[in-house]
């Protein structure tokens, strides 16, 4: 029997266990909630404060003022999304890259984010190609990267190898390291863009679900028996001759005497069996007449 205290030690991890995942789960909403809202509370900075706060203006905002922010923030980002559908909204959005792509500094975080948002929500991204593992940063240990590039006419020229552009990114995804990587030594996963961007972002805990081989059975057509050999009296394949009877054995086909099929007796005398009798091959030595 175990110890009070290591019983009380074991029951409090056990508990720990069960409530750590939600309160964490809830404090992370909670704090994604909070940061949010204090970007999308400045969309009401026309509505009067003794409206919105509380304390008449003096304290913090009212929950439902809150929400009211949020939903506004989405249905700006829905009507930006169907702006960017039409030729007008596409000029703009390629004026504004060009503007942040030319800020240092902010062209990288920017550019990244662009990807990064391109391949969560369209499940592919332009310049991410395929997730694959790499012998990075020395052989033997492998990282998880992205195929940028598959074609650089240079490289190829000079190095005379088919070499693939990789992208190693580092946790958050804003730095990482730009390796030429020869085919033949790039291993390609199944998983996604999205998957990969996922992978990292958790620092390798959250990775996809790979099915595993399913095994090959080998199936037989086969008779009412189950087994694949046809039952006794069964009807001979084609080619063969009506009085060739099926037994289940190594032999396979083996002639029986005559079966009449109106008597449904073996060898009883009958017009079917005589007429095959008649008709059957002469032996060796035997005529007509010694029948």
């Amino acid at each position: 029997m175990k110890a009070p205290l290591a019983s009380c030690k074991d029951d409090f991890l056990t508990g720990l266990a069960v409530v750590l995942p939600a309160t964490v789960s809830i404090w992370v909403v909670v704090w994604l909630f909070g940061t949010v809202a204090r970007f999308t509370d400045t969309l009401l900075v026309l509505v009067p404060k003794t409206w919105t706060h509380a304390g008449n203006g003096e304290g913090a905002m009212h929950l439902y003022c809150s929400v009211l922010a949020l939903a506004l923030a989405l249905l700006a980002v829905v009507l930006v999304g169907r702006l960017a559908r039409y030729y007008f909204g596409k000029k703009l959005i390629q004026v504004v890259d060009v503007v942040f792509m030319r800020v240092p500094l902010l062209n990288r975080i920017y550019r990244t984010l662009k990807q990064i948002n391109g391949a969560l929500v369209s499940g592919k991204a332009a310049t991410f190609r395929q997730v694959v593992l790499v012998q990075f940063p020395r052989p033997g240990l492998y990282s998880v990267g992205f195929v940028t590039n598959t074609q650089n006419d240079e490289v190829r020229a000079k190095t005379r190898e088919s070499l693939l552009s990789v992208f190693v990114p580092a946790p958050p995804l804003t730095s990482g390291s730009i390796v030429l990587v020869p085919e033949a030594e790039v291993v390609k996963l199944d998983m996604t863009v999205a998957e990969g961007l996922k992978f990292i972002m958790s620092l390798g805990s959250v990775s996809s679900v790979y099915p595993s081989p399913e095994r090959s059975l080998s199936t037989r057509a086969g008779g009412s028996n189950g087994s694949g050999a046809p039952r006794n009296g069964s009807a001979p394949e084609a080619g063969q001759p009506e009085d060739f009877t099926r037994f289940e054995g190594e032999g396979g086909f083996c002639p029986l005497e005559p079966v009449a099929p109106h008597l449904g007796g073996r060898g009883e005398a009958g017009p079917a069996s005589s007429t095959r009798a008649e008709n059957r091959t002469l032996r060796p030595g035997e005529t007509t007449a010694s029948r």
